[in-house]
C-alpha cells in the first residue's frame, strides 16, 4: 500500500510538472521604458545669482536681480582694474580725457553697456537687461567707435581677460572657491576674441 501510494504521488508530481511545462507561456508585458529628460544645466546668469530680487545697494529703495547685481559689481571692479593697468590704458584715451575733466557720463555708459552685454551673454531673460550696443567687432574698431583709441591685439585681449579675472576675485569669485564658474566665464569672454582682436 505504501508502495502504491508513493507511485501514485510520483505520478501526480510527474503529471503536474508535465502539464505546467506544456501550458502556453504567458509573458507579462514589459513596462514602458522610463524616459528621462536630462535637467538642463543652469545658465551662467543663474549661477551668478539669477532672477532672485534683492535690494540694489547703490540705488536705495530699488530692487535688482541678484545676477545683474553680481555682474554689475564684477564689471565695475574690472573697469577699475583695467583703468589702472598701464598696458590697457592707451585704449581708453577718450574716457580718461572725460574723467580728467570731471565728466563721468562715458564711464557710466561703459558700465551699463558692459553689464548689459554680460547679462545677455550669460543668459539673462529679463528684456530690460538686453544688450543693444554695437557688435563686438564694431565696438572695438576705432573707425566705427571713436571711444576706443586703437585696434586690439591678442596680447592685450588676454590681459583684458586677466583683469576681468581680477574683477571677479574682488567680488569673491575665485578659482579656489568656484573654479568651474571662473573657467566658464573666461571661456565666454574668449568667444569674443576673434571679433575683438583686429591687429
Amino acid at each position: 500500500m505504501k508502495k502504491t501510494l508513493m507511485i501514485a504521488a510520483a505520478a501526480l508530481i510527474a503529471v503536474s510538472v508535465f502539464s505546467i511545462s506544456c501550458k502556453k507561456k504567458t509573458t507579462e508585458p514589459e513596462p514602458d521604458p522610463v524616459v528621462t529628460t536630462p535637467t538642463p544645466a543652469p545658465s551662467l546668469y543663474t549661477r551668478v545669482g539669477g532672477t532672485t530680487m534683492v535690494n540694489d545697494p547703490t540705488h536705495t529703495g530699488t530692487m535688482i536681480e541678484q545676477g545683474r547685481l553680481t555682474l554689475r559689481s564684477v564689471v565695475d571692479s574690472s573697469i577699475n582694474v583695467i583703468a589702472a593697468d598701464p598696458q590697457l590704458q592707451p585704449y581708453f584715451t577718450a574716457l580718461f580725457t572725460e574723467l580728467g575733466a570731471g565728466n563721468t557720463s562715458g564711464l557710466t555708459a561703459l558700465s551699463l553697456n558692459f553689464t548689459d552685454f554680460m547679462c545677455s551673454a550669460t543668459g539673462a531673460t529679463n528684456s530690460a537687461y538686453a544688450y543693444g550696443g554695437r557688435s563686438m567687432k564694431d565696438a572695438h574698431d576705432p573707425s566705427h567707435n571713436t571711444r576706443i583709441s586703437m585696434k586690439v591685439n591678442s596680447t592685450d585681449f588676454d590681459k583684458f581677460v586677466g583683469d576681468i579675472g581680477t574683477g571677479l576675485a574682488k567680488n569673491g569669485v575665485t578659482s579656489a572657491n568656484n573654479a568651474q564658474l571662473v573657467n566658464d566665464l573666461v571661456a565666454l569672454l574668449n568667444t569674443t576674441k576673434s571679433a575683438i582682436v583686429q591687429r
